[in-house]
């Protein structure tokens, strides 16, 4: 699994509407090899599962390099992938790189169960209180501030990466963001009076709207290089994920056994999990993308481009 990226950011209050200070990104000067596999990122998450699980057998031969969400950002950005289950943030702020590959994402409408914020009083009581948040997700990080700022009224936060332990930050009584697995297995340790706002949950209950935290993207470059597998990609993501909710009873037996979940909780998990695109779900991420911008997250709404078929 390769290493997350690393991240550091010095304690600051972000103020509503911010003055923040934007992260840029130079366009990547790396040459892909011609000829090369199709390079995919692999997220290691029992979210992803659906989508890896049977991909092979779906027909997928591409080279699969794995990380957490922030470090497959990183590794896109710098053309080390060519495509890749991704932040949606991270297609936001660099939507001018990327073509999204229709009908997959990683999205709820409602609680997702593994994007979850704990914190000691209500959220309405944190205005200028140090948040920790994970270094592993742009999109999670950025969803939260819009929760804050836009819907609770919130006019500061101070939010900071954790450099330690999260867990042990959680522990302590921190008001901490978690993502993934890490936030599944929180929920049956963190201290019993911390409070549990699940991101998804909260996004549905304000806008009504599904939110999508990940999306399938290709860099542009790669599309012209690999077309006809990147499209074939999509299709072989249909198929894998359609075997595998077909046998969701037996694999989730069988699969990840190491996870805090049990056979039904992996059930109920993966079912309350979203893995298409459709259109309430692209007007749920166009308004995370033009808030984002109110509140000086993004500097402009990107536009939302699809690989498209030849």
């Amino acid at each position: 699994m390769v290493s997350p990226a690393c991240h550091t950011f010095s304690l600051c209050a972000i103020p509503k509407p911010g003055n923040c200070s934007y992260e840029t990104h130079e366009r990547s000067s790396i040459k892909m090899v011609k000829g090369a596999p199709l390079t995919i990122g692999h997220i290691p998450y029992l979210n992803c599962v659906p989508f890896f699980h049977y991909l092979r057998e779906a027909g997928c031969t591409g080279k699969l390099k794995s990380g957490v969400p922030s470090a497959l950002n990183r590794m896109l950005q710098q053309a080390e992938l060519d495509v890749s289950p991704s932040s949606s943030f991270e297609y936001a702020r660099n939507w001018q790189d990327y073509l999204i590959i229709p009908n997959h994402s990683i999205s709820s409408t409602g609680p997702v169960q593994s994007v979850l914020f704990f914190s000691p009083v209500s959220l309405e009581c944190l205005s200028g209180k140090k948040i920790i948040i994970t270094g592993d997700s742009a999109t999670s990080i950025n969803l939260l501030r819009i929760i804050m700022f836009e819907f609770i009224g919130v006019d500061q936060i101070a939010d900071e990466v954790a450099h330690g332990d999260i867990e042990k930050m959680l522990a302590s009584g921190m008001p901490t963001l978690l993502i993934g697995d890490r936030a599944l297995k929180a929920t049956q340790s963190a201290p019993r009076y911390m409070h549990c706002f699940d991101l998804g949950e909260l996004w549905h209950r304000h806008t009504g709207l599904p939110f999508v935290f990940a999306l399938w993207m290709a860099r542009k470059e790669a599309v012209s290089r690999h077309n006809e597998e990147i499209e074939k990609l999509g299709g072989q993501l249909s198929v894998a994920r359609k075997h595998f909710f077909s046998e969701i009873e037996a694999l989730a037996n069988n699969v990840c056994q190491g996870s805090c979940l049990s056979q039904q909780g992996k059930i109920k998990y993966w079912k309350g999990i979203e893995y298409d695109l459709g259109a309430k779900h692209i007007e749920g991420m166009d308004l995370f993308f033009q808030l984002c911008v109110k509140h000086g997250l993004l500097r402009n709404r990107p536009q939302i481009n699809f690989v498209q078929s030849r």
